[in-house]
């Protein structure tokens, strides 16, 4: 059964739910109690976690923030008979009225421990690495504020009464977790610099099934890429201020008439048509096709923490062209391809370079595909996880 809990213009509704006695036999298997949100693909690094867990006699529930997702979203609960799943309304750290929503959403989450006993928290907000329970408690970080700020824009945020609340927050829960989670040391090293250090941390890159993704089709010479046209981060908008050779998919944009950037039409399809293509979002099985087709996937973005879609095309065996920053040379080595930062110019000449040389094109498609194998995949990350959680469970019952 589900839990809901609406906040904001809506009137709060409780649904019945089975309680855990009935629900699950007592036993000694970890009960672990994750929070998520349908936001920059922790949605998709959560359904891949908890999957994981449960494959390995876990007991998971999970709790939601933000955006109700759609059904299609929640497709994947209805073969765990062992996750319990609660999704709430309540508003992000970040978002508006999320100071307001953060005391609520705290309460909840200290009443929702009480009753169901989980063994450990795996907490995907660091705001929350505080909650004032006795329970382990792992925080893991996908983003924040301050770092993309500065990632974004080269400056500090401008100071405000929010932003000191904020920062006081995300510091408190780092600093009084029990262990602080990253997908790459760049970004440990950024969260550590911007608010405090963890009392331990560690990095766990995030992963993906391979079984989900066909690299074996014949690939078409042709560039992808995922992000809105006017999203300063991903910056997708790179790929159409220069002429490419080849043609180019944009996935996730914004429709034509709202872009903020130019889209060249010079462009020459195999079809006959001419110009970027750009589509708006697409489902898994739509995703999982432009992938399997693509030759080159462009990871534009100008700050990226863990790169899921780029683990995505590179399962897909994609050659991967990757904007030279830190979290990307760090994750993908000598794997990919790099365009000078941030430089139009750059990204397509090595478009241009790696569509006109065929093997050296497979070349890095295949060693993009191995890494991805190696290094990103569920199982190593779900692995990762429980030797951290059992860690940090046999450290806190010691200090008990």
């Amino acid at each position: 059964m589900w839990e809901i809990r609406l906040h904001g213009d809506f009137d709060a509704v409780k649904l019945p739910t089975l309680s855990h006695k009935t629900r699950w036999a007592l036993g000694s298997v970890m009960h672990v109690l994750i929070t998520s949100d349908t936001m920059n693909g922790i949605w998709t690094y959560t359904r891949e976690l908890t999957c994981g867990l449960i494959a390995r006699g876990y007991r998971v529930t999970l709790v939601s923030f933000g955006e109700i997702p759609l059904p299609d979203q929640t497709s994947w609960m209805e073969r765990l008979p062992d996750l319990h799943y609660v999704p709430t309304a309540f508003r992000l750290d970040w978002m508006t009225e999320g100071e307001q929503h953060f005391e609520e959403a705290s309460e909840y989450l200290c009443a929702l421990v009480k009753e169901i006993k989980p063994d450990l928290l795996h907490l995907n907000h660091l705001c929350y690495g505080a909650l004032p329970v006795r329970v382990p408690r792992v925080v893991v970080a996908h983003g924040d504020l301050v770092t993309w700020w500065k990632a974004v824009h080269g400056s500090e945020p401008k100071e405000s009464a929010w932003l000191r609340w904020y920062r006081k927050t995300i510091s408190q829960g780092v600093s009084e977790a029990d262990a602080v989670v990253a997908p790459n040391e760049w970004m440990l090293c950024a969260v550590r610099s911007a608010y405090s250090e963890g009392a331990r941390e560690t990095v766990i890159h995030h992963g993906r099934n391979p079984i989900l993704f066909n690299p074996y089709v014949k690939k078409e010479d042709s560039v992808l890429a995922i992000g809105r046209l006017v999203d300063p981060a991903k910056q997708v908008s790179l790929l159409t201020l220069q002429k490419q050779t080849v043609p180019v998919c944009i996935v996730g944009a914004e429709a034509l008439e709202q872009r903020a950037a130019t889209v060249r039409t010079d462009v020459k399809f195999s079809d006959g048509n001419t110009g970027v293509a750009v589509r708006g979002a697409q489902t898994e099985s739509q995703l999982r096709l432009l992938y399997s087709k693509a030759a080159m996937y462009a990871g534009t973005a100008r700050y990226e923490p863990s790169g899921v879609t780029m683990i995505e095309a590179a399962l897909s065996r994609c050659a991967l062209i990757l904007n030279d920053i830190p979290s990307l040379r760090e994750i993908w080595g000598q794997a990919a391809v790099y365009f000078r930062t941030n430089d139009a110019d750059s990204l397509a000449e090595a478009v241009r370079i790696l569509s006109g040389d065929l093997q050296m094109q497979r070349s890095f498609a295949n060693r993009a595909f191995q890494r991805a194998r190696e290094c990103f995949n569920a199982h190593r990350m779900t692995d990762n996880y429980i030797q951290l959680y059992r860690r940090v469970a046999t450290q806190k019952a010691r200090a008990a």
